[in-house]
């Protein structure tokens, strides 16, 4: 069987879990590989170097190599041009457009869903309140044009014949926009790239983009109280802003290559996280190097940090809400109250859950039992006369 594995964009600069995804898939499914655009297969330090990838016409758009979200409303034009008639199963991992891929009834579509398009339905109004397009006249034709994406978006659902969830929090979003059932499959963590140290210093850390959703902001505002120090790692528009928040106590290093991250990580008293994130990547990073975490708890950390209030035995962390730096500084206070009662270990082993072995097994069984579901599905029953 041939397979067609479909993914959003392929750059430098996109380096999350989707793309993790897509790099586990590979090791294991022989599959040709499409994108909007593709910066890695001409990226010498990238795994995808020298490989050929199928692009649409957003490739050679302006200023395309530092993402294509500013060609928008192109997007859902652009991924169906992609012609995938030559396979027999489709395979997208999808976090906006790449479910929309055009396909046949002989042709099985396995969606790996990351989110619904985040800006057409959850971060529709955050999106509007913090871009100058959400204003006058832009913001009238700007809402129009997230209102088509919403209305193309469930329809290109209907395209997926079975969708597989991030998360439980992602599975819900994903009915509550698609009507549709998905199984659930955590995404591959690379635990065996993070090191193991009990030994903690006196320092709070996070890792983060430095965008509005993510709630950077809340943290330092938090840590501004506190006094305790907060080391932060991570670039993004909001880079100014936060520095110019950041009281001495907060330590912001900008992004920092890999071996960094994984230092502090592994010495950090705790790693924090305020944002609502589907899955949380970064929350099993830091229990993997054996630091307990504060995150808020919604979304993905509710099923992937326990909180030692909990699970006196077994915690992993702390969850706090609301999502208010009121919330944060009582979860930090807490937390300190409980200094010598995370394990280290336990962080470990909660980590190992999210292994891309178990990620690899799961999905490879999911392909196979999917395959044989449509197959019986689709067969043209046979009459005897």
């Amino acid at each position: 069987m041939r397979y067609a594995l479909v993914h959003e964009w392929l750059t430098p600069k996109a380096t999350g879990g989707s793309e993790l995804v897509v790099k586990e898939i590979l090791q294991h499914v022989e599959a040709d590989l499409y994108a909007l655009i593709d910066f890695e297969s001409i990226n010498p330090e990238s795994y995808l170097f020298g490989r050929q990838i199928g692009t649409t016409f957003l490739q050679k758009f302006p200023f395309a190599r530092n993402g294509v979200q500013k060609y928008l409303p192109l997007l859902p034009l652009a991924i169906e041009q992609l012609d995938l008639r030559a396979y027999d199963v489709i395979l997208s991992s999808s976090h906006a457009v790449a479910k929309g891929v055009l396909t046949s009834p002989q042709q099985l579509h396995i969606c790996y869903c990351h989110t619904p398009m985040r800006y057409a339905w959850d971060l529709t109004f955050d999106y509007l309140n913090n871009s100058h397009l959400g204003r006058g006249v832009a913001g009238i034709l700007t809402r129009y044009l997230l209102h088509r994406l919403r209305q193309w978006d469930a329809i290109a659902a209907n395209r997926v014949d079975y969708f597989i969830a991030n998360s439980y929090h992602t599975a819900r979003r994903i009915w509550r926009c698609y009507r549709r059932k998905a199984e659930v499959i955590y995404p591959p963590v690379q635990i065996d790239r993070f090191p193991f140290q009990a030994q903690k210093e006196d320092y709070y850390l996070t890792v983060s983009r430095l965008v509005s959703y993510k709630q950077v902001s809340l943290i330092v505002k938090a840590f501004n109280q506190l006094g305790r120090n907060l080391v932060i790692i991570g670039d993004g528009k909001e880079l100014p802003a936060i520095r110019q928040l950041a009281k001495p106590n907060v330590q912001i290093l900008g992004a920092q290559p890999d071996a960094i991250v994984e230092k502090y990580m592994a010495g950090a008293k705790a790693f924090v996280y305020a944002a609502c994130e589907d899955f949380g990547i970064a929350l099993v990073e830091a229990q993997a190097c054996g630091t307990p975490v504060i995150a808020y708890g919604s979304g993905g950390a509710t099923e992937t940090v326990r909180d030692i209030r909990q699970f006196p035995e077994t915690g992993t962390g702390l969850l706090f809400s609301p999502q208010t730096p009121a919330a944060l500084v009582a979860a930090v206070e807490t937390f300190e109250q409980f200094t010598g009662k995370f394990n280290p270990e336990v962080s470990r082993a909660q980590a190992i859950n999210f292994s891309p072995k178990i990620f690899t097994q799961r999905y490879l069984d999911f392909l196979e039992v999917s395959r044989q579901e449509y197959q019986l599905a689709t067969k043209i029953p046979t009459h005897e006369t």
